[in-house]
């Protein structure tokens, strides 16, 4: 079932029908996006289950001047930054205390598969604001092409790529750091 179907069903009335549609066709794209941007699994699906919620309590506004996927992106997104934010307040630790937390939930997650390198990217991601952090994850893992990252963050283009090129160098550096 495409986007305009679902769409359709929900303004139709079948609310559920076209909501459980909806998490079936994007379920898995937003949890590894969320994931990419929160590393831990069960922070993941935390943050999943109130983007879900935030959609349900929104889709009867989506008026459609972006594509679905963009405004679930952005909600994803906006949800995943916001958890991040909380995170390091409610730690209330200093962001390098944070950071290495992070690092160490991240080798105890039974769900993380990745070798060093892979954890040195995870833990170089970590260390890039949240904001910052998002521009990465969609650019590098979703490889989504700067306009629809615009529509998603509602940022320039011109200030995402510069973003981008400044965490880009950041976890190159830290990487770097991280293998010496």
């Amino acid at each position: 079932m495409d986007d305009s179907e679902i769409l359709t069903l929900f303004r139709e009335g079948a609310r559920e029908r076209a909501f459980n549609e909806l998490m079936r066709s994007y379920a898995e794209r937003l949890y590894w996006h969320i994931r990419n941007l929160v590393q831990i699994h069960e922070d993941a699906d935390d943050v999943l289950q109130n983007t879900w919620v935030k959609v349900w309590e929104a889709l009867d506004t989506f008026r459609g001047d972006s594509q679905l996927y963009t405004w679930l992106y952005r909600i994803a997104t906006n949800e995943a930054v916001s958890f991040l934010k909380k995170a390091r307040l409610k730690a209330a630790l200093s962001l390098t205390d944070y950071e290495r937390a992070l690092g160490n939930r991240l080798k105890a997650d039974d769900y993380f598969s990745g070798d060093r390198l892979q954890l040195a990217l995870q833990k170089a991601i970590a260390t890039l604001p949240p904001k910052q952090k998002a521009v990465f994850t969609l650019r590098y893992f979703q490889e989504l092409p700067y306009e629809e990252i615009s529509e998603i963050l509602e940022t320039s283009v011109g200030s995402l790529k510069t973003s981008y090129h400044y965490a880009a160098e950041k976890v190159e550096a830290e990487i770097k750091k991280l293998l010496d």
